[in-house]
């Protein structure tokens, strides 16, 4: 199980800390889930996931103002008994002297944002589906070539943090090299990134650890990217038969969603970072709805069936 800290939500979102300040530094988050509350002021506290963030807006906020000081205490007393991570007030609303007050009493840190309440709670939703995904490290180099994400593997030696710099002076994008971090933030989506401590450096055998944001400038790089497509690559092998075609997709199981994979051979005189953007171009054709493989196919097959008729 993954966490993350509350002091992180707090910097990130820009969180105005109301009251807990001393409690931040020992919340961590473990959830993707967020809740706003409504049928829980009213006293329906069943089922309730107290391992969530609660946000608060307008329509609590007037809900809880038309309770007399007694009612308001009571309700939010038996709601915050509960316990939970956080209480984040929306809009920049006021915070009842009652809610302020029970806050203190069981060490429930209330924070506040300007953000309208929906658009807050989305973007925090977002940000919790990333930070808590799960993840697995991949030895190889992700980068974004027309749109797609193409993570590279292969052995090491096989040449592929060369033909990501080869990409990137063609004007494509490098994420990470050597270890990518790939996490799985919806059923079909992968998300791939760099460690921090390697981010934007690039290795190549007989130069060194090169800063490709400092030697090609901040349109060469990327924080992150979708995973769109793997290619593995391998020395070439003559007694191996390489698929000329494409007729049959094969897939990769990366966290359990399959990703379209590509195996190219590696030998003296391919440039493999023409192969890559070609590679890109057609797995955008295909998810389009064009796949040039069977088109020939579909036209050879009516030459034939013409050619029997005709006979």
């Amino acid at each position: 199980m993954y966490s993350v800290p509350l002091e992180q939500i707090i910097k990130d979102f820009s969180l105005e800390c109301v009251t807990g300040n001393d409690k931040i530094n020992d919340i961590v988050l473990t959830s993707t889930d967020v809740n706003r509350p409504g049928l829980q002021l009213v006293g329906y506290l069943e089922h309730f996931g107290t391992d969530r963030v609660q946000i608060i807006g307008m329509v609590e906020t007037t809900y809880l103002s038309g309770l007399t000081s007694e009612e308001r205490y009571l309700r939010l007393d038996e709601f915050f008994k509960c316990g939970f991570p956080c209480m984040v007030v929306a809009r920049g609303l006021e915070v009842f002297p009652e809610m302020i007050a029970v806050a203190e009493k069981y060490d429930t840190p209330i924070l506040r944002t300007q953000d309208i309440t929906s658009r807050f709670l989305s973007a925090l939703i977002g940000y919790l589906n990333v930070e808590l995904a799960p993840r697995t490290t991949k030895h190889g180099v992700l980068i974004e070539v027309y749109g797609e994400g193409i993570l590279i593997l292969g052995e090491s030696g096989v040449g592929k943090s060369e033909t990501a710099l080869e990409l990137v002076k063609r004007g494509h994008r490098l994420v990470a090299d050597d270890l990518v971090e790939v996490r799985r933030v919806s059923d079909k989506t992968l998300y791939g990134t760099a460690p921090d401590i390697i981010r934007h450096f690039i290795e190549i055998r007989g130069i060194g650890i090169l800063d490709v944001k400092n030697l090609y400038g901040v349109r060469s790089v990327k924080v992150t990217e979708n995973i769109n497509l793997v290619i593995q690559l391998e020395f070439w092998d003559e007694k191996k038969n390489y698929d000329r075609l494409g007729l049959v997709d094969e897939y990769i199981d990366i966290l359990g969603i399959k990703i379209p994979c590509l195996t190219i051979p590696v030998r003296q005189g391919r440039n493999l970072a023409v192969i890559v953007e070609v590679a890109a171009m057609n797995n955008r054709q295909k998810n389009m709805g064009y796949n040039a493989a069977r088109v020939i196919k579909e036209r050879m097959e009516d030459r034939m069936n013409n050619t029997a008729y005709e006979e």
